[in-house]
């Protein structure tokens, strides 16, 4: 990928995934990577950020002889992630009329 991911970004990303489920930090760093080029070094200083701030909770579950960490969206989070999402339509459009349309048109 061409573009960096500022921590803003990272954190509507990681709210995105959370809002539809709680899931760990493994998994979560899987989903994420499957789309956006970043590694498990950058993404649980996220997790860290969006935890201090109250967009996340955390709760440990037993899982074949192991604790998982599981992380779970807050309603703060909920809030966050709306305000990013209505934030990233604006710039989604700002970008595309400034690059001439979206992918449809080509």
């Amino acid at each position: 990928m061409a573009f960096q991911l500022g921590a803003e970004m990272l954190d509507a990303c990681v709210l995105g995934i959370l809002s539809r489920g709680d899931t760990y930090g493994y998994s979560l760093t899987q989903e994420m990577t499957r789309n956006v080029d970043i590694s498990e070094s950058t993404l649980y200083p996220v997790l860290r950020r969006l935890q201090k701030d109250g967009c996340l909770n955390t709760y440990d579950k037993p899982v074949s002889g192991r604790i998982r960490r599981y992380y779970a969206i807050t309603d703060r989070g909920r809030e966050k992630y709306g305000g990013y999402r209505r934030e990233w339509a604006r710039f989604r459009a700002s970008v595309d009329n400034l690059l001439g349309g979206t992918e449809n048109e080509e």
